[in-house]
């Protein structure tokens, strides 16, 4: 059984124990700080036997015209854990929430070579066909 759940302050051991490539990092306490410590932003964990095998980030973000909206910035699950309806689980329930929030638009970007990725945005239900973009990138990084 693998279990949604909501990262907040109060479960963040949670994230002591995660199963390899969820994250493309180590969990940095600073950053995680600042990541709860920011209302809009949101975290949902997939939790299986006491592991965390997947997650979903978004931010609740605005504009001077327009009502909110959620911008779901990264879904990752376990290789052991894919393809068992854990992402499609994780981004349904960060709709839902975007929802409750108030939110009028829930999106999010994929490569065009992310097969996995785009099986699981299209298996959740009511959601418009995808539309191609450009992305550009800035590397700020030393």
């Amino acid at each position: 059984m693998t279990d949604i759940v909501t990262l907040t302050a109060d479960n963040a051991g949670l994230l002591d124990t995660v199963a390899p490539d969820v994250f493309d990092h180590a969990i940095d306490p600073a950053q995680l700080a600042a990541f709860l410590d920011d209302p809009r932003h949101v975290m949902l964990l997939a939790v299986a036997d006491g592991t965390v095998v997947g997650m979903a980030s978004a931010v609740e973000y605005f504009h001077p015209d327009k009502m909110p909206q959620l911008w779901i910035n990264e879904v990752g699950v376990a290789p052991t854990h894919r393809r068992l309806g854990i992402g499609r689980r994780l981004v349904q329930a960060l709709i839902d929430l975007a929802e409750v929030r108030g939110c009028t638009y829930a999106w999010l970007g994929t490569e065009n070579d992310n097969v996995s990725g785009k099986a699981c945005f299209s298996s959740v239900p009511e959601g418009e066909p995808p539309q191609p973009f450009l992305l550009y990138e800035w590397d700020l990084e030393d």
